[in-house]
């Protein structure tokens, strides 16, 4: 039995022509700078952002937590959303590496507003930390994939720019925004001082994420970079899946963003089940009534589908099922069936 992996869309694997074009990368050592591919993607990149440069990196997680270490300095506070990847999932390295601390504030979905940001920021009181930065995420994740509103997001940068203080994008599924909303990424990045967006998950490729943003930027970046550990030496092999991706996997988001929208509208017909519109490739959803998150995600393991609680604890029976270039609208279409006999609804 094949088994249906909606975890994740980090659970992606090389296509076949993706493997090509990694077999036969042109390579050097990118420490000294010398690697043609990486140096390739990384203006690949700058010019879909619109940013001076860009600099490879292995994981969104470093590429976040570089850019914090580059816009602040030690004892200082960075606003985030209560519910962000770097707030909860980076295992505090805003604090172990940059000696910052979180001022989180409250959004709606994981979207928060100008005002609130205003508020936040500290006046300048010798006894208060002083904030240096301001965190936004597009798409955010907990979330369930949700969409940053462009003007809001706008009036967030015009806010903290007003204040003298930088923006930092998470956009690590920011082209799934782009193909939502129809608008070139460069125009859902405008404003922000650095933007980070993954490779590796709907993307499809096996390993790395990107950091942009002005050129003094980047130069530090790279030096923040080799500290952290992240100094590559031949890696064109996987900027080179990067550049392939960027040229032939954007589009194809739209059909991971339809069966989200599929697998949603399927879930909607269970009774007992609470199910979040998607707004990209991530559908979030409640059991009302029955087994827990875990519970039930062990018994779709055990017939082959693969899914992850979402509630982090405070929310037992929420399930995230996120689709990515390994699902077919097949897949989506049994997940559903087997859900319905899980959970004891007669098929339709």
């Amino acid at each position: 039995m094949d088994v249906i992996d909606l975890r994740s869309d980090t659970v992606t694997v090389p296509t076949a022509e993706m493997r090509q074009a990694m077999a036969q990368a042109a390579v050097g050592d990118d420490v000294f700078g010398e690697d043609p591919t990486t140096r390739r993607l990384e203006e690949v990149a700058a010019e879909l952002m619109g940013t001076e440069g860009s600099l490879f990196v292995p994981s969104g997680t470093m590429g976040n937590q570089i850019a914090i270490a580059c816009h602040t300095r030690p004892g200082q506070e960075v606003i985030v959303e209560a519910t962000s990847h770097i707030y909860n999932v980076e295992m505090a390295t805003m604090a172990r590496f940059s000696g910052v601390q979180p001022r989180v504030l409250v959004g709606e979905r994981g979207v928060f507003a100008a005002d609130q940001v205003a508020a936040a920021i500290h006046p300048d009181l010798y006894y208060l930390a002083p904030t240096g930065l301001v965190c936004l995420e597009n798409t955010h994740n907990a979330a369930g994939g949700r969409i940053w509103p462009i003007e809001g997001a706008r009036e967030v940068i015009a806010v903290a720019h007003a204040r003298g203080l930088p923006v930092h994008l998470d956009g690590a599924r920011i082209f799934n925004a782009a193909v939502a909303t129809g608008l070139p990424v460069r125009e859902l990045v405008r404003g922000v001082d650095s933007v980070m967006f993954c490779l590796s998950k709907g993307l499809g490729c096996p390993v790395g994420s990107l950091l942009c943003g002005s050129g003094p930027f980047i130069a530090e970046a790279r030096r923040v970079r080799k500290a952290m550990g992240g100094g590559m030496r031949q890696v064109g092999i996987l900027a080179a899946a990067g550049l392939y991706a960027l040229e032939h996997h954007v589009d194809r988001l739209a059909d991971d963003h339809a069966h989200a929208r599929l697998l949603a509208d399927g879930l909607s017909t269970i009774p007992g089940l609470s199910v979040w519109p998607p707004e990209t490739n991530i559908v979030v959803f409640e059991i009302q009534t029955g087994p827990t998150a875990q519970e039930l995600c062990l018994r779709l393991r055990e017939r082959g589908v693969l899914a992850a609680p979402a509630g982090a604890g405070t929310h037992p029976r929420r399930i995230r099922m996120v689709t990515h270039l390994g699902i077919t609208r097949d897949d989506v279409l049994r997940t559903v069936d087997l859900l319905r006999r899980e959970l004891g609804t007669p098929r339709m």
